[in-house]
């Protein structure tokens, strides 16, 4: 459970990671974040806009890895499925990044399917 546990703190991380990218552009404001946030344009926006997805998708992905802890699902799988939601997750961002919407839907998609598979090997 190690792997998926040190995934568990990256996800948490990533949006954090994500916003730096646009909040050390020049312009950011932080008396009022979300005001900045909701003005910006290009790659800043899109960078803004996967940091917010970014906590969207973290409850989902906590839940099937520990579900899947709780409930003695195989350890490997957990892992594998934890990892690949990470690389999924960092591959979306670019994508996002790139302005690819097509790839960045179906990395999104993918990255999903990770935690619900958790949950499912779990019943």
């Amino acid at each position: 459970m190690s792997t998926a546990i040190a995934c568990l703190l990256i996800a948490a991380l990533l949006p954090y990671l994500t916003v730096a990218i646009c909040k050390t552009q020049k312009g950011y404001n932080n008396h009022a974040p979300r005001d900045w946030g909701a003005q910006l344009q290009g790659l800043q926006r899109r960078a803004f806009a996967a940091h917010l997805n970014h906590f969207e998708a973290f409850p989902a992905f906590a839940a099937g890895v520990l579900v899947a802890g709780m409930r003695g699902v195989d350890e490997t799988l957990v892992a594998r499925l934890a990892v690949a939601f990470i690389v999924l997750r960092v591959a979306y961002v670019l994508a996002y990044l790139a302005d690819q919407p097509l790839l960045r839907s179906l990395l999104w998609t993918a990255a999903f399917a990770c935690p619900l598979w958790l949950i499912a090997a779990a019943i």
